[in-house]
């Protein structure tokens, strides 16, 4: 059999196990893929084609809850991400939006997931874009908890951040009617004049 040959019967014998995996209601057979050890990425036809069938894994609702969680936790391939994405569980997508090695694409598709879990994980994530953190300060929508992750930006967290993209993110925390009386009291003695600005218009707003 020539190279070709072999190529193309490699590639056959993938989409069929592909689709197999990707319909399978054996939930013994779908646990094993899902915390099967990759190959070593020297042996690229190898590590390819276990990642390529984690994808059917991690896409088919059979495949045990928690190995649906665990993969969205610890895998770092986009094809495997966007699956589980999508998945039905909040659980598997606030993985996901958790996940620091998700694209930041992905990542701003999950802040604004239909579950409140899921956005706010995807608000703290490092990998969100600093337009989707601004989005997140201004949602009236969005907790308390994470209004205040997102109040430290450019000072206690990433201290290396873009100081006017940072600092615009907490001046708009400090104007989100949810943000709690303390993350706003600490706003109003920020670094950034335009955020103590803000912050002291909300104070003032309450008094």
């Amino acid at each position: 059999m020539s190279s070709e040959q072999n190529t193309q019967a490699e590639h056959a014998t993938l989409t069929e196990t592909y689709e197999r995996l990707r319909h399978s209601t054996d939930e013994a057979e779908l646990h094993e893929f899902a915390r099967r050890p990759l190959p070593d990425r020297a042996d690229q036809a190898a590590f390819s084609r276990a990642t390529a069938l984690l994808e059917a894994v991690a896409g088919n609702q059979h495949t045990p809850l928690e190995d649906r969680v665990f993969l969205a936790q610890t895998m770092p391939f986009p094809n495997v991400l966007v699956k589980l994405s999508t998945d039905e569980a909040v659980d598997v997508r606030r993985a996901v939006a958790a996940n620091a090695d998700a694209k930041n694409w992905l990542v701003g598709r999950l802040t604004k997931d239909g579950d409140a879990g899921v956005r706010d994980e995807a608000l703290r994530n490092k990998q969100t874009s600093w337009k989707m953190r601004m989005e997140g300060a201004q949602n009236p929508q969005v907790g308390a908890e994470t209004l205040d992750y997102l109040s430290r930006l450019g000072t206690e967290l990433e201290p290396d951040a873009p100081a006017v993209l940072s600092s615009m993110v907490r001046r708009s925390v400090a104007l989100n009617p949810n943000a709690s009386e303390e993350t706003v009291r600490r706003l109003s003695e920020d670094a950034s004049a335009e955020v103590v600005h803000a912050a002291q218009r909300r104070l003032a707003a309450g008094e």
